[in-house]
């Protein structure tokens, strides 16, 4: 088979989470795959040798927009190099695609129309929003396969599209990188503290603006926290605007615990095992996620995790996290009292979340996606 990925974001700097996942997925088909023809379809970007050619994988890259990257320039590169397949891995396909197509849909949140133009989105969200509304729309009749990545998202999606054929929707599990494991080296967790100043004590939160973060609740939950517990405690808190934070404090009555907050800035992912890894609780209380890999992240460095008991979470974490219903900020603040009071639940979660994180690697993932793309060519054969 001739496959062609779109993976047109892993050469940017900053990366998040849809980049890794291909990322991830491209390096293991090359260890798995030496008979299939694979070609990379890349965006400019700085980043440019995170991944490597080899003898049956080539790296297509060109530049543009977004939408003329892919609705445009991405068809005509499908029809140039005669794929089989092409696999749009980040919600979006071209609509008018001159070979059979297989699209990831990681999530239809921008599908629900009270989240489309909601409130706390910026611009470049809502542009977002409105684009995979307009496309996904329009797609999910016309590719041959679609991949999402928990049980959770498939029922929701085949609930949203009620005449996309069952056949035709899969759920493959996302993994957990190699390099997720508990830090153990001095040098190198003295080096991550002086780089991002960080505390004795902290629990970390990698939430940004989009609403279903829950930064706000976590916010409030935790300045609470300093001020029924005391202030032994900072809250590590990522790539978030400081005045964002201040905001969302003064609303609850609860500027005073400002200080207690402090940002990191972008944290490149080769770093995040040793911040996880010395976090006293990694809180993930989103309320909606389609699989939460950073849930198994701070699993597998052995760091007990406070989430929320809403969509996919509760089927990725299983009972391998403090599990409460993150709508209300005083069920945050009361479940991570209980992780940072209770050695025995901590610990008891840091060895489960061990367990459970090794459930989930990015091998099986691309042997499920292989699995895809040869039913499909089998099918049309």
């Amino acid at each position: 088979m001739r496959i062609g990925i779109e993976a047109q974001r892993i050469f940017r700097e900053k990366k998040h989470g849809m980049d890794f996942v291909v990322l991830e997925l491209i390096r293991e088909l090359q260890h798995i795959d030496q008979e299939n023809e694979y070609f990379i379809f890349v965006n400019e970007g700085p980043d440019n040798q995170v991944i490597q050619e080899s003898s049956n994988f080539k790296i297509i890259e060109f530049g543009g927009s977004y939408p003329i990257w892919e609705q445009i320039k991405l068809p005509r590169m499908a029809k140039k190099y005669q794929l089989d397949i092409l696999h749009c891995t980040s919600n979006t396909a071209p609509v008018f695609c001159p070979v059979p197509l297989v699209v990831t849909i990681h999530d239809i949140i921008y599908m629900e129309v009270k989240n489309v133009m909601g409130k706390g989105y910026t611009p470049y969200q809502l542009f977002g929003n409105l684009y995979r509304k307009a496309v996904v729309s329009r797609l999910v009749n016309r590719a041959r396969k679609i991949i999402t990545v928990s049980n959770y998202e498939r029922q929701t999606i085949h609930n949203y599209f009620k005449d996309l054929p069952t056949e035709n929707l899969i759920a493959v599990y996302n993994g957990v990188s190699k390099h997720f494991k508990p830090v153990e080296d001095e040098k190198e967790l003295e080096r991550i503290t002086q780089k991002y100043q960080l505390p004795d004590n902290y629990v970390l939160f990698l939430g940004n603006t989009d609403p279903k973060k829950n930064t706000a609740n976590t916010l409030v939950a935790f300045a609470e926290y300093c001020h029924r517990y005391g202030h032994d405690y900072k809250l590590m808190v990522g790539d978030l605007d400081r005045e964002v934070i201040r905001k969302h404090l003064q609303e609850a009555g609860l500027e005073a615990e400002l200080d207690q907050i402090q940002n990191t800035g972008y944290i490149p992912n080769a770093e995040m095992p040793a911040l996880i890894s010395k976090a006293k609780v990694f809180l993930y209380p989103s309320l909606r996620e389609s699989f939460g890999i950073p849930l198994l992240e701070a699993m597998a460095c052995a760091t007990p995790v406070l989430s929320g008991q809403t969509s996919s979470l509760p089927e990725v974490a299983a009972d391998a996290a403090l599990l409460v219903d993150v709508t209300k900020p005083e069920n945050i603040t009361e479940g991570l009292h209980q992780l940072i009071s209770d050695s025995t639940l901590s610990q008891s979660l840091v060895e489960k979340g061990l367990q459970r994180s090794k459930s989930f690697s990015w091998e099986n993932t691309a042997r499920e996606t292989l699995r895809v793309y040869t039913q499909l060519m089998d099918a049309h054969a």
